[in-house]
């Protein structure tokens, strides 16, 4: 008589990870504060997920004029906020542009262009309908640690 194999599932040894203890708030004064229910960034397992960034200078409140000068305010906001997880745009992985025409193009991609060295991250652009304060522009993005 031979022994029966007996087959015992390794994922029931292993303790189950709760989201909870590995979703961190990343929150900073230097950029715009979230005016809903929602946060500037979380990170999640090395992962760093920053809300999409309207042009509005944190100290003034203010939007500038024209797309190159909203898209300069929104890279500025990320920078900050990438910062204060402990990145740079050198650890951004995907952005998505949100433009309110894609006449604009051009110009967001010149000075997008500007914050990365050589490889560059994944990236969707495209045109909304309308952005939030009628912005000419938005940009969210991913980064991983």
């Amino acid at each position: 008589m031979t022994n029966p194999i007996i087959f015992f599932p390794i994922f029931a040894l292993i303790k189950p990870l709760k989201l909870s203890t590995m979703k961190k708030v990343i929150a900073t004064t230097k950029a715009p504060g979230a005016i809903g229910p929602y946060s500037q960034a979380i990170e999640a397992n090395g992962m760093i997920f920053i809300s999409g960034q309207l042009p509005i200078n944190p100290a003034t409140g203010e939007m500038p004029e024209g797309v190159s000068a909203q898209t300069e305010q929104s890279m500025k906001n990320l920078e900050a906020i990438l910062n204060e997880a402990g990145c740079t745009f050198d650890n951004v992985v995907k952005s998505v542009c949100y433009l309110a025409d894609m006449s604009y193009f051009g110009e967001m991609n010149t000075v997008y262009g500007k914050y990365f060295k050589g490889d560059y991250p994944a990236r969707a652009a495209f045109a909304v309908k309308e952005l939030p304060k009628k912005a000419l522009v938005e940009i969210e993005m991913i980064a991983a640690k």
